[in-house]
């Protein structure tokens, strides 16, 4: 299985290298894409200097689309995304990850914090789906872009499919790993501000879209060769 990483990043330059080192060490991954999503910092050029791919938009565009020009400009068709903000990461969170992926032919795999820090860890046992670390492949993606509006965000999009359509997905516990929280990042005033309108669009997203639409059936993922079945089985 060759996996291409993406990575989207805005103005991280200061932390965005210890995820980049991670990804080099670990054998699985076939390729390394950084989005630098509009950065005004040196994160596109910090990336480049680890030898990876770096494509650097005009301006900011948000998480989605930034992770949309890493998919389209991806060699591979299995996706590892993450974001560029972690700390503590370590080659084994990143394999624990991809073998759940291959070895259980999931749609998706997610990648939880703990024992990182206290707050990164209750936020994340309270909302799960909201974690970035994700593997894919290509079909799911693109179904994905279909058929949810990604107003709330790449990780509520992911998770309405996935409750309305019965995925079979896993979450992987990433001992140790935590990240910048957006006060930290901010300032505490702007950060707040910013971290309770995501967690209020979460909700408004959660009760207003998915209303009790899961279907409990269990499928395999859609491989790439399967896209045109996939993309019909709403219709039967």
């Amino acid at each position: 299985m060759k996996v291409s990483a993406i990575l989207p990043a805005y103005n991280e330059a200061e932390r965005i290298g210890a995820v980049l080192e991670a990804l080099i060490a670990t054998e699985k991954v076939d390729e390394i894409i950084v989005v630098d999503d509009g950065s005004t910092d040196r994160t596109a050029e910090v990336a480049k200097s680890y030898g990876v791919e770096v494509l650097s938009l005009p301006r900011n565009m948000g998480k989605a689309a930034a992770l949309d020009h890493g998919v389209k400009l991806a060699k591979n068709d299995v996706f590892l995304f993450l974001d560029a903000d972690l700390v503590g990461l370590r080659p084994e969170h990143i394999e624990r990850l991809l073998e759940a992926y291959e070895r259980k032919s999931l749609f998706m795999v997610i990648g939880v914090f703990k024992e990182g820090r206290l707050n990164t860890d209750l936020s994340q046992v309270i909302a799960p789906y909201l974690s970035g670390q994700r593997v894919l492949n290509r079909a799911v993606w693109e179904r994905v872009r279909r058929i949810e509006r990604m107003d709330f965000g790449v990780e509520m999009a992911l998770t309405k499919l996935a409750l309305k359509e019965g995925w079979e997905e896993e979450r992987v516990e990433l001992n140790g790993v935590t990240h910048v929280m957006k006060e930290e990042k901010r300032g505490f005033p702007q950060g707040l501000v910013d971290r309770l309108k995501m967690y209020g669009d979460i909700l408004r997203s959660v009760f207003t879209k998915v209303e009790g639409e899961r279907e409990r059936s269990k499928r395999k993922r859609p491989r790439e060769s399967e896209q045109e079945v996939v993309d019909g089985d709403r219709d039967r």
